[in-house]
């Protein structure tokens, strides 16, 4: 199925010929050539990724006088997650709002955005960790580049919450539950700390596994659990903070290197300025989603915030899981690793 969607997809850009990067009007002047790139994201219309590769749109659209277009794709036009990863990697499409987790098994260095209680729980301080990290923005961007794909930025949803029938409030209350999460290894290894089981599954699968009982749990950003629906089958949602759903505005590392100084102006200069725009639409977002959640009296849910004294007891049983990461899983660059950590204390005022 892949290998089809594929080669369709490239026979389409070669028949297009407008991909390819090139200029054929007066760089100095503002004039491009006419191209047309498609933007996958791993979300539906109206929720953050969307709404996002849609503006980014808006503004090349904008910059370039209608000359290029960039079509925004929601989830499963191309695919699963893994699927327009790998997509992106082979050049079928231009652009990709991609999870870390879900290339975990290919760039082992991506699995730090699975730790918890790692980044801060201020959202702000988490975006600004984001935007300007060095250790992110060049270091792991570098890991990625040897697998064809071009990190530009990294932005937060907001943070991750629990959905569950147990009422999450403690480490324990995770002893012989199963968690839906990511193509993460390190996920498994976190929640194995907590006592639970971990199974791997495409989102669109998961509002039927966690009404049929296959899976217990799952973790989410507050406007996703109510956007996807699945409070509907999960009667509590803990706002636990233990980390973030960051996303990554993600290139084909060929097709980005190949354009033209000033197509690729355009897209750097508006992949900056996205970064407060998605900050705080993702705010709005999830805020709008747990006053929905709380206001659906056909499905009550109990909203469950966790305590200082209840979040360190889920820190304290997360942290050995950081130096496991550091230490024991393979291929990693355990300098970005340390830098990042120095730089998340920075912004913290550690």
């Amino acid at each position: 199925m892949l290998s089809s969607i594929i080669a369709l997809s490239l026979l389409l850009a070669a028949c297009g010929g407008s991909d390819d990067g090139e200029s054929n009007g007066d760089t100095g002047n503002g004039e491009f050539e006419e191209q047309s790139w498609q933007f996958v994201t791993e979300e539906l219309q109206g929720e953050v990724q969307y709404e996002y590769a849609a503006e980014f749109a808006n503004r090349i659209s904008e910059k370039t006088d209608g000359a290029i277009t960039v079509e925004p794709l929601e989830f499963g036009a191309l695919g699963s997650e893994v699927d327009q990863a790998q997509l992106l990697q082979q050049g079928g499409v231009e652009l990709a709002v991609m999870s870390p987790g879900f290339t975990g098994n290919q760039v082992q260095d991506g699995q730090i955005f699975s730790l918890h209680y790692f980044f801060p729980s201020d959202q702000e301080q988490v975006q600004e960790v984001l935007t300007n990290s060095e250790a992110l923005n060049q270091d792991l961007r570098a890991k990625y580049e040897e697998h064809g794909i071009s990190p530009l930025s990294y932005w937060t949803e907001g943070a991750m919450a629990w959905s569950s029938n147990a009422g999450i409030e403690s480490p324990d209350d995770w002893s012989g539950l199963n968690i839906r999460v990511q193509e993460s290894p390190l996920m498994r290894e976190t929640y194995a700390a907590y006592g639970a089981t971990v199974q791997s599954l495409s989102w669109d699968e998961l509002y039927t596994a966690l009404d049929r009982g296959t899976v217990d749990a799952q973790e989410n950003p507050i406007f996703f659990i109510q956007s996807a629906s699945f409070h509907e089958v999960q009667n509590t949602v803990t706002v636990s903070n233990h980390n973030n759903y960051v996303a990554m505005t993600t290139v084909n590392t060929d097709w980005y290197n190949g354009l033209d100084d000033n197509v690729k102006e355009v897209v750097d200069e508006t992949v900056a300025e996205m970064q407060d725009w998605v900050f705080e639409e993702q705010t709005a977002q999830n805020q709008e989603g747990i006053n929905a959640i709380e206001a659906d009296t056909d499905n009550p849910t109990e909203i469950i915030e966790l305590t200082d004294e209840q979040i360190e007891e889920f820190r304290e049983v997360a942290e050995p899981v950081h130096q496991y990461y550091r230490d024991e899983v393979s291929d990693i660059d355990q300098d970005i690793f340390d830098k990042l950590q120095e730089e998340i204390a920075d912004v913290m005022g550690e």
